[in-house]
């Protein structure tokens, strides 16, 4: 019958055995060497941070250098009725000197002229329109909107509620 080669390693011959720890060694010396050479590289990797480190707290503190000698910022001037560089604001500028005629219709009424005549101070005057009901705002008489009657501060106030679609069509 053959020889069967042992399965075990413990029962392996003493020539494979040399061989084995010769395999050990040379990768014990491949480990040693890829582990040194790591080391090194994490050194120049420290070395490289600690001089990038460096550079920025340079330019940090000549920064804040430039920063303390600098005395003042030159900022536009900000005011409420002006934007800068707004085109549109700017040609609304040229009707804030336009006089325009407001009105505020409460209501209407028919009245003959004795009447009128015999009015003073404190008559009353019946009008078309009911206390809640909407007035209408006329400009340069044009009817433009209508809204609702306020008082605010012990003064009269109209909030508008509605803008009137086309002014042309109603009068």
């Amino acid at each position: 019958m053959a020889e069967q080669e042992p399965d075990h390693p413990d029962e392996s011959s003493p020539e494979t055995d040399t061989s084995a720890d010769d395999q050990a060694t040379e990768v014990n010396e491949d480990s040693v060497e890829q582990s040194v050479s790591a080391e090194e590289q994490a050194a120049d990797a420290i070395a490289t941070a600690q001089d990038a480190i460096d550079a920025v707290s340079a330019e940090a503190g000549s920064a804040a250098e430039q920063t303390s000698d600098a005395q003042s910022l030159d900022l536009p001037a900000f005011d409420d009725n002006h934007h800068a560089g707004s085109l549109e604001c700017e040609e609304l500028q040229l009707l804030n000197d336009v006089q325009l005629n407001v009105k505020i219709e409460l209501g209407r009424t028919m009245m003959y002229i004795e009447d009128v005549l015999r009015m003073n101070e404190n008559s009353i005057v019946e009008l078309d329109k009911a206390a809640g009901d909407p007035v209408d705002i006329y400009v340069n008489d044009r009817h433009v909107a209508r809204g609702e009657v306020l008082v605010l501060n012990d003064n009269f106030c109209v909030r508008v509620s509605e803008i009137v679609q086309s002014p042309q069509a109603e009068s």
